[in-house]
């Protein structure tokens, strides 16, 4: 059974509406670009078609009541099928004349997805706030004999740290890439490996009284963060940085760089790991005039014994070279003492005190040669207090062990003092 309706939308929607294409179909945007209204009318426009079941899963189930299933109710009532479509708030779903019905679900209680059968389309509402387990897990779920399967994902973009950017977009530390997000947002759809991209903000959406615009572009002033989200509705590093000056260049242009350093003072730190966490040592190089700081070579490995690594610390030449490294681990050191190097442990600072020291240079500039540094320093952010929104001063987004690398190394340069202390 079929049921002409007729409905205005926004014009950068259009395609989307009627683009099945893809089994997976992403859309990311700002705050009050419609991708959710136009994801919802997509699928009731399906459901009217075919005899289908689909899922709606957010990851708290009660909050659908005034979200998703809000939002099918009211485009119901607006196109005039009230009549024809039934929805029902106890438990909340939504029924076709033809058989086919919309079934709402939450993360929050995973026991009711088990006895669900024969679903062939998926929609993750703020999929950012689901788990990528749980994402995997409905993954699982979406299987039908007969029908194409699809799943749609709409999400404002949080941080690049969250598992959707890292699934979709790229993993720096995995080595995994799939599409450069700027891409998309000059682009504004595209297709990837049978995945449809599509991405939206406020300026898409024809139906917002300007009002919400403006306090949207009001939000630049006072929190930037949520600018980039709400406004752009593009990723990025969510929180403050802990090094705003962190930069990075082509190696061919540090080394240049360094070489024209009048006094060059050259430090080498370690932090040590094993199982979770990485060996990391790090080459720096400080320009003492200009207060810059600069880093050109890395060592970044895990899973490796210490004779192992001292086996190969050495092929680099690094035995003659003074490191400074972790002093909760003078037994380790005192390995690769016996081993000839010479490496010494790190005065004891505070995580705060180490930090603040590195906030004193003026620039930090970092080799592209250095994935792991750029990956762990670029975007490494102070960790918040959840309910109060307060900075912890000694506590990372992530454990960044090429930044102890950078603390241990420079435990005996001061950036305010008139010397430094040369470590070849």
């Amino acid at each position: 059974m079929s049921l002409a309706v007729e409905k205005e939308v926004n014009p950068h929607f259009e395609d989307f509406l009627f683009d099945w294409r893809c089994k997976t179909q992403l859309l990311v945007g700002g705050y009050g670009s419609s991708k959710s209204y136009h994801v919802a009318l997509k699928i009731l426009l399906k459901l009217l078609q075919e005899k289908r079941t689909a899922l709606v899963v957010r990851e708290v189930y009660d909050t659908h009541r005034d979200s998703t299933f809000s939002l099918f109710t009211e485009i119901i009532e607006d196109l005039g099928l009230s009549g024809k479509i039934k929805t029902s708030s106890s438990p909340m779903t939504v029924k076709f004349p033809n058989g086919s019905k919309i079934i709402f679900r939450g993360m929050d209680k995973p026991e009711k997805l088990k006895s669900i059968n024969n679903i062939s389309l998926i929609w993750l509402e703020e999929c950012s706030e689901i788990k990528y387990a749980g994402f995997k897990e409905l993954l699982g779920r979406l299987r039908h004999p007969k029908l194409d399967l699809f799943i749609i994902l709409s999400t404002n973009p949080v941080s690049k740290g969250n598992w959707v950017y890292k699934h979709f977009f790229k993993n720096e530390l995995e080595d995994y890439f799939v599409l450069d997000d700027e891409e998309l947002y000059k682009l504004r759809t595209i297709i990837v490996n049978n995945t449809y991209y599509h991405h939206s903000t406020a300026d898409d959406n024809l139906f917002l009284p300007s009002s919400y615009i403006a306090q949207l572009d009001e939000m630049e002033l006072y929190d930037p963060d949520l600018y980039r989200i709400a406004r752009k509705g593009r990723f990025g590093v969510n929180g403050v940085l802990v090094l705003p000056q962190f930069e990075t260049k082509p190696h061919d242009e540090v080394m240049a760089e360094i070489a024209n350093i009048r006094k060059p003072i050259r430090k080498n730190g370690m932090d040590f790991g094993f199982v979770d966490s990485y060996n990391a040592l790090l080459r720096m190089v400080v320009d003492h005039e200009n207060k810059w700081l600069y880093i050109y070579w890395e060592y970044y490995k895990r899973g490796m014994t210490d004779d192992k690594t001292a086996d190969e610390l050495e092929e680099e030449g690094l035995k003659k070279s003074i490191i400074k490294a972790d002093n909760a681990e003078p037994k380790t050191i005192a390995y690769y003492k016996q081993r000839g190097f010479r490496m010494f442990a790190c005065k004891k600072l505070t995580r705060i005190e180490n930090t603040k020291k590195m906030k004193r240079f003026k620039r930090i500039i970092c080799s592209d040669a250095c994935v792991n540094t750029i990956r762990e320093l670029k975007e490494l952010t102070f960790k918040k207090d959840p309910k109060t929104d307060e900075i912890y001063e000694d506590e990372f987004n992530i454990d960044p062990h090429t930044f102890s690398a950078m603390w241990y190394g420079l435990d005996d340069y001061d950036v305010a003092s008139v010397k430094g202390v040369n470590s070849k």
